[in-house]
């Protein structure tokens, strides 16, 4: 045990500490990342416009405008599938641009919990 012990004060330490710089580095980087990403927004519209979305980079729509033309008393479904379709694709948008972000800083890898 104690040659194991004095293998390991000697094997790697300088390169255990810059790991752990870096490993710190990402971290804060991210962090910033995401703080910035709150305040990006993605658009996104269906129907031609009708329903048009605004979704940031926390996955939260910040605004919806909708057409009065789209709006038929008869026909409510069809609004609902128009408002639905253009919030999906705003989700949709605004995961890709936090992928993307979130890319930039680890190189493409694939981190679990994180977009």
């Amino acid at each position: 045990m104690a040659g194991f012990k004095g293998m390991g004060g000697n094997m790697g330490g300088g390169n255990m500490n810059q790991m752990l710089k870096q490993a710190q580095k990402l971290q804060e980087d991210m962090a910033r990342a995401q703080e910035e990403l709150q305040n990006k927004t993605v658009d996104a519209s269906s129907g031609g416009g009708m329903v048009q979305v605004v979704v940031s980079g926390k996955m939260e729509l910040v605004e919806m405008k909708i057409n009065p033309e789209a709006i038929d008393p008869e026909d409510v479904e069809m609004l609902e599938d128009l408002v639905k379709a253009a919030v999906n694709e705003g989700l949709r948008k605004a995961q890709e641009m936090a992928s993307n972000e979130m890319g930039k800083l680890t190189g493409g890898l694939k981190i679990p919990g994180l977009f």
